[in-house]
C-alpha cells in the first residue's frame, strides 16, 4: 500500500458561508440580464427619491441637543429673541457716517421694514437702541440685528425670501448680510457647489487611473458604475432619513468619497479574482461562482468592518456626527451589494470580453500568463522586509509615532465663519464685526435666570458674577415676566477670545456661582465646553464598539487571537500621520497660504472623531483584503512566511492602486473652500496612503515575521468556535471518500 501524504490542516474556512455564496450566486450567474434589469429599475427609482436631498440638509449639528447651552439658547430665543440674533445687516454709510440724518432716516426705514417681515423677530439696530456695541469704532458702519426662529430649513427659506430685498444699495447705505444663519446658509451653498466640482474632478481622473490599473477600458468602467449606483442609492436613503431627523450637508461629501472609493476597492478585488479564475481555465460562469464564494466573502466581510467603524458615531448626540454614520453605513452596504450583484452579472455577460479595449497594448506587449504571475516584485519586497523584520518594525513604528507628535498639542474649538473663504459675504460681515466694532460680538456668554426673584436679588447676582475671575463686564439683567414664570438675561463678556481657555473657565465659574434662581449658561465657549463633555463621555463607548467588533470580525476571518490585536494596533498607528498633519497644518497654519484657508488656532471638536472612524474603517478594509489572501495560502500550505509573501504579492498592487484612487477622490473633496471639508478630504487621503504604502507594505509583514507561527495560535475553545462560525476566502475542501484516500497525495505548496 502506498504512503498517504497528509495535507496541512485547514485552520478556517470550514464555517458556514455567507448567503452571497449560496442561492444568490446561482441566481446571479443563471439570470444576469434579469439581475441587471432589476438593478437598473431600482437605481432609477433612487434617482427620483434622492432628488433635492441637499436642500433638506442642515449645515450645523455640532451642539449636543441635551446640553445646558442648547436649552439656554432655545429658551433665550423664545423669551428674548433680541438677545439671540442670527441675522445681522451690516450697514455701511461711507464717509458721511451712521449719524448722518439721511443715513439715519434710511436705516430706520430698513429697521421698521425688517421688523414687519413675516417670520422675523427681535429686530433692533443702532438707530433704535443707541447701543454703542452696534456702532463701529470709526462711525462708518452700524448693525441691524434680528432673529429668524424655527428649524434650519424653515429659517433658511425665510432668509432666501428676504435677502434679495435687503442686500445691496439703499439710498446712501450699502447693506451686507451676516450672522449665524447667513453663515450656515452660505456654507451649505458652497458645499453643494464644491461637491459638484469635486465629482467633476474625481470621476475622469478615477476613470484614467482605473484604465491604467485594469488595462481594459471595459473593466475600468465596471467599478465606476458600482460607485455611481452606491452614491445614488445613498442619496435616496438620506432623503428618507431627513423625514425623521436632521442630517448634515457635510455627509454628502462622505457619500461621494466612500461611494467611489469602496466601490473601486471591491470591484478591483472581485475583478482581479475573476481574472485569476479565467487564467486558470474556468469558463466565465464558473469563474464568477468561484469569485463570489471566495473574494465575495471577503468583500462582504470587509463591508461589515467598515460599517461597524462608521456606526460607532451613532453613540454621539451631535447630528453632525450621526449624519456621517447614516451616510457611511448606507454607502458601504450599497457598494458591497452592487459589487456582489451588478458586477458578477456584468462579468457573466462580458465573459472574456472584460479585457476588451486593452489600452496598455500601445505601451507594452501583454503576455497571457500575466494575470497569474503578477506580484513578483511585491513578493520580493515582502521577503526583504521579513529578512530585516526588527529593523523595519522599529523604524516604521518610530517614524509613524514621530509624525503623530504634533497632535499632543491639539486645541479644540467650534466652527465659525472662518470656515468659509475670505470672499464669502457672510464672513466679510463677521470679520468687520471682529475688527471694527468694540469688543468681540461673538464672544459674550449669556446667563439665563428662571424663577421668581426681587430686583435686589437680580442686582446681587449681577455683582456676584461680575466679581468672578475672567469676567470683564456684565450687562443686564433684562427681565421678562413675573413670579414663577419670570426670566432674566445677563450678558457676560469674558477675557480673551470667544472660545479661549479663559472663556471656558468662565463658563465653569458661572455655572458654579450661587444664585437664588435657576441659571443656565450659553454662548460659544459654553457650547464648546458642552460639546467636549458630550464627546468625552461617549468616546470610550465608541472606541469599545470599534475595538471589540473589529477583534471579533478579524478573529472570524483568521481564527487567530494575535492577528486581531495586531490589526487594531497597526490600524491605529496608520492614523498617526493624519492626526499630526491636522494639527500642524490646520491648527498651526502651516501651508495655509498654499491650501487656501484661514487657521483659527484650534480644531473643531467633532472632526478628529469623524476622521478616526472613517480612516480606521478604510484601513480595516485594506487589512481584510491582505489577511484574507494570507490566510488562504496558509490554510493550503502551512508555510507562514510563504503565505505572507503570497498575500502581499496578490494584494500589494491592488491595495496600493485602490488607495491611490481613493486618495484622488479624497483630495478632490479636499479642494473644497470650506475648511472642515478640506481637512476631512486631505487628512483621510494622507491616512489611506500611509496605511497602504507603509503599514501594509512594511509594518504588517515585519510584525508577522516577528510573531512567526504563533501568529495563528488560538486556544482550543476559540479554535473550535472558528471552525464552526469562521469565514475564509479559501473554499472548504470536500472530505474525501474512504475509497479515494489514495488521491489525497497533493504535496504541500503545489497549489497554483
Amino acid at each position: 500500500m502506498s504512503e498517504v501524504k497528509e495535507k496541512p490542516p485547514v485552520r478556517g474556512g470550514g464555517g458556514t458561508a455567507p448567503p452571497v455564496t449560496g442561492g444568490w450566486t446561482r441566481f446571479v450567474t443563471a439570470r444576469p440580464r434579469l439581475t441587471l434589469l432589476v438593478a437598473l429599475v431600482l437605481t432609477a427609482l433612487a434617482v427620483l427619491a434622492g432628488g433635492g436631498v441637499a436642500d433638506r440638509m442642515g449645515s450645523g449639528g455640532w451642539e449636543d441637543p441635551a446640553a445646558e447651552s442648547t436649552y439656554a439658547t432655545e429658551a433665550l430665543a423664545r423669551e428674548f429673541p433680541g438677545s439671540q440674533p442670527n441675522l445681522l445687516l451690516l450697514v455701511d454709510a461711507g464717509k458721511a457716517g451712521v449719524d448722518d440724518p439721511a443715513a439715519t432716516a434710511e436705516a430706520r426705514r430698513l429697521t421698521e421694514r425688517l421688523a414687519a417681515e413675516p417670520g422675523v423677530r427681535g429686530v433692533g439696530s443702532y438707530w433704535t437702541t443707541g447701543s454703542p456695541a452696534l456702532r463701529s469704532e470709526d462711525g462708518t458702519q452700524a448693525v441691524v440685528a434680528a432673529r429668524i426662529p424655527g428649524e434650519e430649513k424653515a429659517a433658511g427659506e425665510v432668509l432666501d425670501r428676504i435677502a434679495p430685498e435687503y442686500r445691496g444699495t439703499h439710498g446712501p447705505l450699502e447693506v451686507t448680510l451676516g450672522g449665524g444663519l447667513a453663515v450656515r446658509h452660505e456654507m451649505q451653498t458652497i458645499i453643494q457647489e464644491d461637491l459638484l466640482r469635486a465629482e467633476l474632478i474625481a470621476l475622469p481622473l478615477t476613470l484614467v487611473l482605473l484604465v491604467m490599473v485594469f488595462g481594459s477600458a471595459v473593466a475600468a468602467l465596471l467599478p465606476l458604475g458600482v460607485g455611481i449606483v452606491a452614491i445614488l442609492g445613498t442619496n435616496a436613503v438620506l432623503r428618507g432619513i431627513t423625514e425623521f431627523t436632521d442630517v448634515s450637508v457635510f455627509a454628502q461629501n462622505l457619500t461621494t468619497a466612500l461611494g467611489l472609493g469602496l466601490a473601486i476597492d471591491y470591484a478591483l478585488f472581485v475583478v482581479r479574482r475573476y481574472r485569476e479564475e479565467l487564467a486558470a481555465g474556468a469558463d466565465p460562469a464558473a469563474a464568477v461562482r468561484t469569485t463570489l464564494r471566495t473574494a465575495g466573502r471577503t468583500v462582504l466581510f470587509s463591508a461589515l468592518t467598515v460599517a461597524v467603524s462608521l456606526a460607532a458615531m451613532l453613540v454621539f448626540p451631535q447630528y453632525f456626527l450621526r449624519s456621517f454614520a447614516y451616510a457611511g453605513i448606507a454607502v458601504v452596504l450599497l457598494a458591497a451589494t452592487a459589487a456582489l450583484t451588478l458586477l458578477p452579472a456584468a462579468l457573466v455577460l462580458l465573459g472574456h470580453r472584460v479585457d476588451a479595449l486593452d489600452l496598455r497594448r500601445l505601451l507594452r506587449r501583454r503576455t497571457p500568463a500575466k494575470a497569474g504571475a503578477a506580484g513578483g516584485g511585491w513578493s520580493r519586497a515582502a521577503g526583504l522586509v521579513m529578512r530585516r523584520a526588527p529593523v523595519f518594525a522599529v523604524l516604521t513604528t518610530a517614524g509613524l509615532v514621530l509624525l503623530g507628535l504634533p497632535f499632543l498639542g491639539v486645541k479644540f474649538g467650534t466652527a465659525d465663519d472662518r470656515q468659509l473663504p475670505a470672499t464669502a459675504s457672510s464672513r466679510v460681515v463677521q470679520e468687520e464685526l471682529r475688527t471694527g466694532f468694540p469688543g468681540d460680538p461673538g464672544g459674550s456668554l449669556t446667563v439665563l435666570a428662571e424663577g421668581a426673584a426681587t430686583p435686589a436679588e437680580y442686582t446681587a447676582y449681577r455683582e456676584r458674577i461680575a466679581a468672578l475671575d475672567g469676567v470683564v463686564r456684565v450687562d443686564g439683567p433684562v427681565v421678562s415676566g413675573t413670579g414663577a414664570g419670570a426670566h432674566a438675561s445677563y450678558s457676560v463678556i469674558p477675557e480673551g477670545s470667544a472660545v479661549g481657555d479663559a472663556a471656558q473657565r468662565a463658563v465653569g465659574a458661572l455655572r458654579a456661582a450661587d444664585a437664588p434662581f435657576t441659571t443656565s449658561v450659553t454662548g460659544q465657549a459654553a457650547v464648546l465646553v458642552d460639546s467636549k463633555d458630550a464627546i468625552g463621555e461617549r468616546l470610550p463607548w465608541a472606541a469599545a464598539v470599534i475595538v471589540l467588533v473589529t477583534l471579533l470580525l478579524v478573529f472570524l476571518l483568521t481564527g487567530s487571537v494575535l492577528i486581531p490585536l495586531q490589526a487594531v494596533v497597526l490600524n491605529a498607528l496608520s492614523l498617526t500621520a493624519m492626526f499630526g498633519a491636522v494639527v500642524w497644518v490646520f491648527q498651526d497654519g502651516h501651508l495655509s497660504g498654499l491650501l487656501g484657508f484661514t487657521a483659527t488656532g484650534d480644531i473643531e471638536t467633532t472632526l478628529p472623531v469623524l476622521m478616526f472612524c472613517v480612516a480606521f474603517g478604510l484601513s480595516m478594509d485594506y487589512g481584510v483584503f491582505l489577511l484574507s489572501r494570507v490566510k488562504e495560502e496558509y490554510d493550503a500550505t502551512g508555510d507562514h512566511e510563504g503565505a505572507v509573501r503570497f498575500g502581499l504579492a496578490r494584494t500589494g498592487g491592488l491595495i496600493t492602486a485602490a488607495a491611490v484612487i481613493l486618495a484622488v477622490v479624497m483630495v478632490a473633496i479636499g479642494t473644497s473652500r470650506v475648511t472642515n471639508t478640506k481637512m476631512l478630504g486631505l487628512g483621510v487621503a494622507l491616512a489611506v496612503l500611509m496605511d497602504a504604502m507603509v503599514v501594509r507594505s512594511l509594518l504588517v509583514p515585519a510584525v508577522m515575521k516577528l510573531t512567526g507561527r504563533l501568529t495563528w495560535w488560538a486556544p482550543g475553545p476559540l479554535r473550535r468556535f472558528h471552525d464552526r462560525f469562521g469565514i475564509s476566502e479559501s473554499e472548504p475542501p470536500a472530505a474525501p471518500a474512504p475509497e479515494d484516500v489514495e488521491e489525497v497525495r497533493e504535496p504541500v505548496g503545489s497549489r497554483g
